[in-house]
């Protein structure tokens, strides 16, 4: 018809007519563009239903796929994951949970709207005839995948959730912990893994700030024990405000010389016997190092359990986390790549192998 408009009102007419002679029934969507198609050709107007044809195509296939969509809610909806290979597509995620298919519901929408109204139709097709395989394609227009994380940057003067501020932790503990947040926060809004590429480097403050923290307890006890130094406390106290502000100085797993110089001055003035220095440095130091080994430990400990059991996604997975380690060299680094490896191998309850973090050396 073009832009004839009386010659689209006669084909209009010609298929009505063809349509209500002799039927009993109303006709289908089909029978109707079967009969447009039809009359088209019949009249000589070729173009336009060659035109026809590429619309009818497009919706039925439109109809087809949100069909589909409705199958598949249906069978996300009364299956569980034993009968249902969607509910069992990602292995962090429970499908038989309500968090868990309320996300295939979003994730299988999302792709059939990609599909439609964002992919060009060659890609689409491609695609679905599993030419190529389009990864995450129910994410495609929300956020990019997969992020690494820097630790040193992100806890230097604390950061933000979206739901708090938290402070820039003082203990290995606080710092293992804070690592599973930041994994756990950004898993929340970003799919993908969330990857820690510097934990050795990022961990080792949180194991110096615990081995400072644990020497001068134990200085105030070999005070008190070996020195026989009243208000030990205050003592240990006082010698390590007056070294770092004057010195900048604190005590180190390694390459500590120069601190134990200055301390072991400061110590001469307040022991009465001067031989018990010496031990009283070396029961600060040793005990301090045995502490904050067990400590990093634990901390370790703590964060494989949280990543193979806290949720992200509206609870509806454990986040797809990997650690990246290896050329940190000093002690602090090394002690907690050596305790997360241990703890890892020690593995979870009931002798489970932790599936994360993935560990990349």
């Amino acid at each position: 018809g073009g832009s004839d408009y009386h010659t689209a009102e006669s084909l209009a007419e010609q298929v009505a007519e063809t349509l209500e002679h002799g039927k009993e029934k109303v006709p289908s969507v089909e029978e109707i563009q079967d009969t447009v198609e039809k009359a088209l050709i019949d009249a000589g107007h070729a173009r336009t239903a060659r035109k026809f044809i590429l619309y009818r195509a497009e919706r039925t296939r439109i109809r087809e796929k949100n069909t589909q969509l409705m199958k598949t809610y249906e069978g996300l909806t009364y299956q569980d994951s034993r009968d249902n290979n969607l509910k069992r597509e990602n292995a962090n995620i429970n499908g038989d949970t309500a968090m868990g298919t309320m996300l295939r519901y979003g994730s299988e929408g999302a792709k059939r709207f990609n599909s439609l109204y964002v992919l060009k139709p060659e890609h689409s097709k491609a695609h679905n005839n599993g030419d190529i395989h389009i990864h995450d394609m129910d994410f495609l227009t929300l956020t990019t995948t997969c992020c690494q994380i820097d630790i040193r940057k992100l806890f230097r003067h604390g950061f933000a959730t979206g739901h708090g501020h938290l402070r820039e932790p003082q203990d290995i503990q606080s710092y293992a912990a804070l690592a599973c947040i930041a994994i756990q926060s950004n898993q929340n809004d970003q799919h993908g893994g969330q990857s820690i590429p510097n934990f050795d480097y990022g961990m080792a403050p949180g194991v110096a700030k615990t081995y400072a923290r644990l020497y001068f307890q134990n200085l105030a006890k070999a005070l008190e024990l070996l020195g026989n130094v009243e208000n030990a406390a205050k003592q240990a106290q006082s010698i390590r405000d007056s070294i770092r502000k004057e010195y900048h100085l604190r005590p180190t797993l390694g390459n500590a010389e120069n601190y134990q110089t200055i301390e072991k001055q400061m110590l001469n003035r307040i022991v009465p016997e001067k031989s018990a220095v010496q031990r009283i440095q070396s029961f600060a130091a040793e005990s301090a190092e045995k502490e904050t080994d067990r400590n990093t430990y634990q901390a370790m400990e703590a964060l494989i359990h949280n990543l193979n059991t806290m949720h992200s996604r509206a609870g509806a997975q454990v986040p797809f986390s990997s650690l990246n380690y290896g050329t940190d060299t000093s002690p602090e680094g090394r002690m907690a790549m050596k305790n997360v490896l241990l703890a890892t191998d020690a593995g979870l309850g009931n002798g489970e192998t932790p599936i994360f973090p993935i560990h990349i050396f």
